[in-house]
């Protein structure tokens, strides 16, 4: 299978499958001499791996990152950084049943009808489990950012569940890692605690989420017109991630219910002589251009399709069947899919920094 890279100077490849013996990602072109040991990238692996709540898969995976080579006495070489997470709870035998079925909602049968053959067991490369290798090649980025634009921060969180959204006016980001959803409205976490419970136990259901990625002290000017636009790149980079289905930056679809003069950023200049702006609604982004303001994208993930209803669907032979999907799977696969969100931000942001390093060495146009 091809295309399994991602990233333009900043490169990554994933590979590994959800039942195989581990999974991991190859890191290519990251500046040398940035500080880096298992324990950085760690912390970000440890806000992914499953079973760490009830309102997540039970499979229990440690996601323990080794890092093989690329790094020399604690600093990166300039060298590929392999990385691997070795599999530790699979349990294949949940998946026997299928071997010969197509799951709604599933991969299963665009694989088989792509390649001929496929991994029944968990999705192979179709599961969500593939997403720890972007956490891990994230974690390098977010490193090699802290050398080169210390100022950036990320951030993601869940906005969304099903029907129910936060109040953006009780909005607090230091509410965001004390719930099990990466919540920054607490009074929406508790009532989507509930909700998820009922969903889970008694209706045997999954349902859907919206994740926002906020990165804060973007330098302005990263980025390129038209096919290396900045925000081009970031919505490859979510849509790219398992069980996405739309992704918006800044005002995103609602844009198209706004008129000329509710949409466009007034600008005036700040006491610092820098421009500030009104709003943003164009999310820290002009021409595929960064601003300098926030960069602000919102993807969208569906229903976990593994769940205990019957659903119709039809085997290999073509005959129908009635599948229920038994294993161990997120009710919302959208709460463990911020972090890999944070980690695809990282990584197309250092990128973009790397390539305008390359082509303007950092040089600015002047205002005032």
């Amino acid at each position: 299978m091809s295309m399994n890279s991602f990233g333009h100077l900043f490169r990554f490849t994933t590979w590994g499958e959800s039942h195989g013996p581990a999974l991991g990602a190859t890191v290519d072109g990251c500046p040398p001499g940035v500080p880096l040991e298992a324990p950085m990238i760690q912390q970000w692996m440890d806000k992914r791996r499953p079973g760490l709540n009830k309102n997540t898969t039970q499979r229990q995976e440690p996601d323990a990152v080794e890092i093989l080579s690329g790094v020399f006495e604690g600093k990166t070489t300039g060298t590929p950084i392999q990385l691997m997470i070795r599999n530790t709870d699979q349990r294949s035998k949940d998946y026997g049943d299928i071997a010969n079925t197509f799951r709604p909602g599933h991969a299963d049968i665009t694989y088989h009808q792509k390649y001929g053959l496929r991994d029944y067991r968990g999705g192979g490369r179709s599961s969500a489990r593939e997403t720890a290798s972007r956490v891990a090649a994230g974690g390098v980025a977010r490193e090699a950012i802290k050398q080169i634009a210390p100022k950036v921060q990320i951030k993601g969180y869940m906005t969304q569940m099903g029907a129910k959204q936060i109040d953006r006016a009780r909005i607090d980001w230091d509410q965001i890692d004390q719930n099990d959803f990466f919540c920054p409205d607490a009074e929406a976490a508790a009532e989507w605690n509930d909700y998820l419970a009922w969903l889970r136990k008694d209706d045997h259901n999954s349902v859907g989420a919206i994740i926002e990625v906020v990165a804060r002290g973007v330098p302005a000017g990263i980025g390129a017109p038209i096919y290396a636009k900045l925000d081009t790149d970031l919505a490859a980079a979510m849509m790219s991630i398992n069980a996405v289905k739309g992704v918006e930056i800044g005002e995103g679809m609602a844009a198209a219910a706004l008129t000329g003069r509710e949409n466009a950023d007034e600008i005036f200049m700040g006491n610092d002589g820098q421009p500030v702006y009104s709003s943003n609604h164009a999310g820290g982004i002009l021409g595929g251009i960064s601003t300098g303001q926030d960069v602000v994208v919102r993807f969208a993930v569906k229903p976990t399709s593994s769940i205990l209803s019957p659903r119709k669907s039809i085997r290999m032979d073509g005959s129908p069947t009635e599948v229920i999907t038994k294993g161990r799977h997120d009710p919302c696969v959208g709460i463990r899919a911020v972090p890999v969100g944070e980690a695809m931000m990282a990584c197309v942001i250092l990128d973009h920094l790397l390539l305008d390093r390359g082509q303007t060495g950092g040089v600015r146009g002047q205002i005032g």
